[in-house]
């Protein structure tokens, strides 16, 4: 700690709050504890009686929390974010879009890992909306060795730790099977609301084929969607293992490659994923057509990124994959299908 002259003070680091009396309009603290003075605040500061400063010391291989921050956030901040204003050493990053958030989970870990920094953020693939804060990092001494934020660079690289992806909408078709719609036996509610979810995410619905329980009939209405262009092709109906649940064993045969029949996830359990080259098909168990979040509310956000998932993607979800039904549902701000 050093005594300077205020008007000598600017860039200087306060060892100690500075207090501000207005009679009759202000009593409080004006200037805090680790505040670097500012050309604007000397004025101030001299009309407060401040013709000294106690500062802190200049100290070679020492950070300041706030330009420790700002290195935390370039380095570990990616697509689609803004920034709040530092503050203490903190820094909000705050998504400038609706998209999905995507977090490297071994990299944040390894980071928080080095004492005297914290990056915290929402759960990895949380739908965002334009505004939301997802992640904060902050400083934990008001000065740090610099020793630490090299050894944060060493363990980020050239990767980023958090990024919003912008949605990619897509031509979605809907493939709803089974014999009892296809002979008008009763109203098909798949549909409407396959078409309601895909549409929220700005998706248009180019089509919706009706089939009987053919493996034949399927295959074709599937192999004609993607003729037409779809991006998405979606499948309701017969995704049990009952005799007559063709639907997929139709998929298979459309020349698709299965990813994954069966998910840890509940409801949806019986879902299918494969892709036609790079066309995703989901098999949509019934379960999405009455219960208000299921397996596809869960995957849709991440192929609507052109995320190409794997089975152990898929398999991840077992842990946290169960949804608890409540009463008022708030996906996705609940523990569904973290991970």
């Amino acid at each position: 700690m050093k005594k300077i002259k205020t008007v000598d003070a600017i860039g200087h680091i306060l060892c100690h709050d500075i207090t501000r009396i207005a009679p009759g309009k202000f009593k409080g603290r004006a200037f805090k504890k680790g505040h670097v003075v500012k050309e604007e605040d000397i004025e101030v500061l001299l009309s407060m009686g401040k013709d000294n400063l106690y500062v802190w010391e200049k100290i070679d291989g020492l950070v300041h929390e706030n330009d420790a921050a700002v290195v935390l956030k370039d380095l570990t901040a990616g697509e689609n974010l803004e920034f709040s204003e530092i503050k203490e050493g903190k820094i909000d990053f705050i998504a400038n879009t609706d998209g999905l958030l995507k977090v490297d989970v071994d990299a944040l870990l390894n980071l928080n890992l080095i004492d005297d920094i914290v990056l915290s953020t929402l759960h990895n693939n949380f739908v965002v909306k334009k505004g939301l804060k997802v992640a904060g990092t902050r400083v934990i001494p008001l000065l740090i060795d610099e020793q630490k934020l090299i050894e944060a660079k060493e363990v980020v690289k050239n990767k980023k730790i958090v990024d919003v992806i912008k949605f990619k909408p897509k031509k979605v078709a809907i493939v709803t099977t089974g014999n009892e719609i296809y002979h008008k036996r009763i109203v098909d509610k798949f549909g409407p609301v396959i078409k309601e979810k895909v549409e929220k995410f700005g998706c248009q619905v180019i089509g919706q084929a009706i089939c009987s329980d053919d493996k034949a009939m399927i295959k074709n209405a599937i192999n004609d969607f993607i003729n037409q262009g779809a991006e998405l092709i979606c499948c309701t109906g017969g995704m049990s293992v009952d005799p007559d649940d063709v639907t997929p064993t139709a998929i298979k045969e459309s020349g698709a490659e299965i990813v994954t029949y069966g998910a840890p996830i509940l409801p949806g359990a019986m879902f299918l994923l494969a892709y036609n080259k790079d066309i995703p098909i989901m098999g949509i168990p019934g379960c999405a057509m009455y219960n208000k979040t299921t397996v596809f509310d869960v995957i849709l956000p991440r192929v609507l990124i052109d995320e190409k998932l794997t089975k152990l993607d898929i398999v991840k979800y077992g842990h946290g994959g169960l949804c608890m039904s409540c009463e008022v549902c708030t996906y996705p701000s609940c523990n569904f299908a973290k991970i």
